[in-house]
Order: structure tokens, then sequence, then C-alpha cells
């Protein structure tokens, strides 16, 4: 049914792109989407605000859409004593953090839905997150009335309280250095460090010892790069234990490819079957690089499924990324995805008995209904080893079977589809791509990743400026400071990939914009919102890394990377001292602070700049990008080049490379293998 439908009465999101906001379109509640008109409205009628906010793929905001928005008498109840505001927190991140950390400072457990009741002047006086729709009602009629009442200053005055402790920076709430007093980093507090957060390991099944259970890749891509600097086998056992784990596990989708965003239990067998762009983008990138470090098949498998699935599942026609899939069809969490024993016999036939012993299956089921969540617990080796296969033999069977199911869940209720395309997220993913190509050198990969990074080139910049969000042939929401270091992040990455010089000069250019209008030179932090946004009650800053790393610290280790590349000592110097504003927390409490952790790595052992230049430089990067250089920065062209580390250094007649540190070269050298000496870094097995 088209949104215009003149069937079923629409309010105000049905002129909305966001996929989320428009499953709202037909609610009988009067939503608006936030911004001047709904404010004006609780202004000029002095009413209290909801602000509700979720996204397409979290199930209880379903759940609350269906018991009380869509829910006539609710309604009533809502449409009656308050101005009413949908939001999509993945369109408005900046309104999320403020009512999310206001709810917090509440007391009260943050998550999806967010519900949270404002004054007319936008300040938030209480809050929670999913209501049954017997005590939403109770709620909105004790709060009408104490508005309307006597009760309306006391209701004024608590909302001014919490402003005021969201006017708080979030250096001075978790009482982060002073701006300029930085420590050096040291190997002493790096070993604590390092110490700190493997308190946290699950050793028997990986990941950290809690369930629910999130990948949260920029742990494992930290303690990569803390074995990198460290050799420890116990740091690198902990991170197999957990990649391995996590691709055997119910988390991973064995027939299709690709990563649920967390699993329930602490075995990683039970998914919420969601799927986000933003985690297979950061697992491109882990699994990629653990892959330069291991040369495990595991791995490698991993990381092409999970490619296909997204090529497959979640690319528009004209190269940009979807959000993320919906963990619910036909009304059951994660019916798209498990099966019955006789479904894999109808499918499979006489391999079935194999086929599920492989996959776990059983006859009573480990989900719902009797059905199945497909997931593995030994190696394909082992596997072949108990059934007296081959191991070539196995992996073709295993092929054959993930064709067979792949075709027959193909006939199923699709899961909904968010359709809308963020910049940052598709940054992420083109990040994972560029990881992927430097790993495996495989041409379409990085294909698939050009026609990305166009896609955001085309649709997504307006001159030095990005917009958070496309659909539909439109660009609206001016980006966040997310959205443009992780785009930074990818065109860093794609210039080492390439060596296509227009990418670092996007790079510069976007950073010489953030540096402009994000950048708090009291504390030496980034603002999350641009100086030209629209102002909320608060400009908060992201410190913290998340599913998502925090974007002060992916815009660290951006001005430290382009820095090296640019010899721009100030973007350097800028960096350390943003890592030294929150040094002392990472040591403490690495587990939310691990991008900064491996900026730490970067700082305390910087890699070494590895220049290439003449008629070879394409081949001799592809064959050095097989190795895991994460501290390294790499440059090259063949032809002669004005960047820095490439000035006077061409040779037309033959390729040569030039490893320096601290300003220092060794001998140029014209192999790989020669570099790799330099680098002290051992050359793979069986490599040529």
């Amino acid at each position: 049914m088209s949104v215009d439908s003149p069937t079923l009465p629409t309010n105000r999101l049905a002129h909305e792109t966001s996929p989320y906001l428009l499953q709202h379109a037909h609610n009988p509640v009067d939503w608006y989407p936030w911004g001047p008109e709904a404010l004006a409205r609780a202004q000029a009628e002095q009413k209290p605000i909801i602000v509700s906010i979720g996204y397409a793929a979290c199930h209880w905001c379903h759940v609350m859409e269906r018991e009380s928005f869509e829910n006539e008498q609710v309604a009533r109840v809502m449409n009656e004593y308050f101005v009413c505001i949908k939001v999509d927190r993945e369109e408005r991140p900046d309104v999320d953090q403020v009512y999310m950390e206001a709810v917090q400072a509440m007391g009260i457990q943050g998550g999806w839905p967010l519900n949270v009741m404002l004054t007319p002047t936008a300040k938030p006086f209480y809050g929670g997150t999913y209501f049954p729709p017997t005590n939403w009602v109770k709620l909105l009629e004790n709060i009408a009335q104490a508005y309307a009442g006597e009760h309306r200053a006391e209701l004024d005055g608590s909302a001014e309280r919490f402003a005021q402790v969201l006017q708080t920076s979030e250096l001075e709430k978790y009482g982060a250095a002073e701006a300029g007093s930085a420590a050096a980093v040291n190997d002493e507090e790096f070993k604590l460090l390092a110490y700190n957060l493997g308190l946290r390991f699950d050793h028997e099944r990986g990941g950290t010892n809690r369930a629910p259970k999130f990948p949260m890749p920029s742990i494992w891509r930290f303690l990569l790069r803390a074995y990198h600097i460290s050799g420890s086998q116990a740091v690198l056992n902990q991170i197999n234990l957990t990649l391995r784990e996590m691709a055997w596990g119910g988390i991973y989708d064995q027939v299709g490819g690709g990563f649920a965003r967390y699993s329930v239990d602490a075995e990683w067998l039970v998914p919420h079957f969601e799927k986000m762009l933003y985690d297979n983008g950061q697992l491109l990138s882990l699994y990629s690089e653990a892959y330069q470090v291991t040369q495990d098949p595991l791995y490698r498998q991993v990381v092409f499924q999970t490619v296909a699935w997204v090529r497959r599942e979640l690319t528009n026609p004209e190269g940009g990324f979807y959000s993320s899939l919906d963990a619910d069809s036909e009304g059951e969490e994660g019916k798209f995805y498990v099966w019955t024993r006789e479904e894999l016999q109808a499918i499979l036939g006489e391999e079935e008995p194999l086929a599920a012993a492989y996959y776990q299956c059983t006859g009573v089921g480990n989900w719902e209904h009797g059905r199945n969540i497909l997931h593995r617990r030994q190696s394909d080796a082992d596997f072949a080893d108990a059934h007296a296969l081959e191991p070539h033999v196995l992996a073709k069977l295993v092929h054959g079977w993930q064709q067979q199911l792949l075709a027959a869940r193909t006939k199923r209720v699709r899961p909904g589809l968010d359709d809308k395309v963020l910049t940052g997220w598709n940054a992420l993913l083109l990040s994972g791509l560029v990881a992927a190509y430097r790993a495996f050198g495989e041409a379409e990969l990085l294909e698939f990743a050009l026609r990305n990074a166009d896609f955001l080139q085309q649709n997504l910049r307006e001159g030095p400026r990005l917009f958070r969000t496309w659909k539909n042939g439109r660009a609206t929401i001016n980006g966040f400071l997310e959205d443009y270091a992780l785009v930074i992040e990818a065109y860093l990455s794609l210039y080492e990939a390439t060596f296509t010089e227009s990418w670092l000069r996007e790079a510069e250019t976007l950073t010489t914009y953030v540096l402009e209008n994000f950048f708090d030179p009291a504390e030496q932090q980034f603002f999350y919102t641009d100086a030209s946004a629209e102002p909320l009650i608060a400009r908060k800053k992201e410190l913290f890394d998340n599913v998502i790393p925090g974007s002060n610290s992916v815009m660290a280790h951006n001005l430290w990377r382009l820095g090296r590349h640019l010899e721009n000592t100030p973007y350097q110097e800028l960096a350390a001292a943003m890592l030294g504003q929150v040094q002392a927390l990472v040591a403490k409490e690495p587990q939310h602070l691990t991008n900064w952790g491996s900026l730490y790595v970067a700082l305390l052992r910087p890699g070494a700049e590895v220049a290439i230049t003449g008629p070879e430089a394409e081949r001799f990067r592809r064959e050095i990008s097989q190795y895991f250089l994460p501290n390294e920065v790499l440059a090259g062209s063949l032809a002669s080049s004005s960047l820095p580390l490439l000035k006077g250094r061409h040779n037309a007649a033959k390729t040569t490379l030039y490893v320096c540190r601290n300003r220092a070269c060794q001998l140029p050298v014209h192999t790989v293998a020669k570099a790799l000496a330099q680098l002290a870094i051992p050359e793979l097995p069986s490599h040529h």
C-alpha cells in the first residue's frame, strides 16, 4: 500500500524518507518528525512533548507500536495532552544522544524504544524505554494532570536541573585530564591497559564474560595491534578463540553469511536476529586483519561469504549500502533463518544426516517450535576427520548445502529491510571492503569498494560537506562527526590500497572542514554536531567506543595518519593531545575505549613510513598489503608525485621501496622481501 493511500489517515511522518518513520505514518497518533514545527506548537499551546525514539530493526519498538501507537484510545490520550514526536535514532543520533543521557541521568536503564517527556522548551523531566499499554496510558494521564495542575513548576524545575546536567561536558563528567596536561604513552601503562582488558575475557567461548554477547570488533582489532607489538601468544589465543566461536555460532548466518547484532547467550548460539550494516563492516575489517596475521582459512571464508551477503541483500542499484535487516518476518523473530529437521531432509535428501551433524541440528531443535539455529562446534578439519572424509570433499559438500539452503530460503517471506543509506555506516563497510582487498588482493573487492566510494562522493557530498542520509535520490540531514570521521578513515585506507592520490586529498578536505566546524579548542576534542546545525539543549561530544567506535577516537586516528602522510606536525600533535585527555581512563576502563587503545599502540610504536615508487609500484603494493602493518603508513605512485613521502623519489627505470622511521630512512631496496626485512616482519609461508 502506498504511503499516501486515501484509505488510511496519515500523519506528518508520511512525508519522511526514513523507513522507521514511515512505519508510523498511519498511526492514529498525531506524530511530528523532530523539527521546528513540533517545537513551535508545543511552545504555542504550552503542552509537554513526548519524544519516542527507535529504529527499524528494533523488536520492542514494533511491539510498543502495535500495542500502543496503533490503538485509537491510547492515541487519543497522547494527542489531547501532548505534542508527539517520532525520531529515527539512526538518522538523528544527536537527538538520541541527548535524551538517552537524560534518561540515564534519571537513574533509568537506557535502551530502545526510548520514550522521554519534555517541557515545551524541549527539556526532559521523565523517561523510560518500553511501556506496556496500560502503564503507558496511566503514566500519560498522571503527567498530563501534573503538568496542567499545581505540579507544573516542580516538573519545570526538575527539567531545568536535568538540562544543567546535560550541559556538563563528557571530559568534566569522567574526570579526564586537563587540555595539554598529557602524560607520554609508555610501556608500563600499556601493560596495565592490556591487563585490565584481559580481566573481562571469557576464556571458554571467547568474547567478554557476559551475556548478551556483542561482537565489539574494536576490542579484537585493538588486541590484534597489541599482539603485533607484544607477540603475546595468550592475546592471539583469545582473539582466535573469539573469532572462531563467533564464526561457528548462530550469531553468524551459516547459510548466507553476515553477522547478527548480538547473541542473547554466552555461547554465541541464539542471536537477536537483526543484521546491521555497521557490525558487518567492522567485522570484515577484523576478520581480514586476523587472516593477515594467522592465514586461517575460516577467516577468509567468513569475509567472502559476508561480502556476498552484502552484495546480494544490502546493496542498492546505485552502489550505496542499506542500513539493516529486521529480526522478524511474518511477525516471528528469526523465522527466516531457522530450520526443522524435516525441512533439511526435504531439501538435502540423503546428505541430510551428515549436514545435520555438521550444523548441530536435532529433531527437538534448539529454538522455538522444534526449529534449529544452524551452528558448528568443530573445525572442518576435525569434522572431516571424524567422518572419514577428505577435506576437499567436505568443502564441496558444505558449499552444496549452503547453495541449496540459500535457494530454499529465498522462497520464504523476507525480514523487513531498512533501505535508507547512512553515510557513516557506508564508510564502515567501505573500510571493511578495503581491508579485505588488502588481505586477499581480489580485484572484485576493490571494484565493489570503489563503487560505494563513488556513490558517497556523488550523492552525499556537497563541496566540503557531508549529508547523513540518502533515500529515493534525496540526501537529507547534515552529517555528524561520526559521518565525517568514518568517511575520512575509509578514504585514507582507499588511498593506501590504490595509491590514487585524490582519495588522500578528499580526506584532507573533509578534515579541514571538521577542524573548522566541529572542534572545541577549550577541550581539544570535537563536538558531535556541526557548528551550523540546529542547536539542541546541549552540544555533546562522543568519547566512548560503543558498537561503533566513538567519533572522537576515529578522528584522532585520522589526524595521526593524515599528519604522517602530509608531514603535518600540528595534526599529529593534536591526535596525541586528544589521546592525552582520556589516557588515564583508557588504561583504567579499556573495554569502553579500545579504539583509543589502538591509537595508544600507534603512538607507542609508530610504524615506519613505506614509500613505493616506479613502474611496478602497484604490484609491490599488492604484495606488501597482504601483511598486517597496522601502524605503518603506505604511500606510493607509478609516476612522480608532490606528496611529502614521495617527493624527489621517483625512479622511472626501477621500482624502489623506501622504509623510513622518525624522519630517517634506510637504504632504498628493490624487492618487497628486503623491505619486510627492514621492517623486521617475517615473510608469509609458501607465499609465492
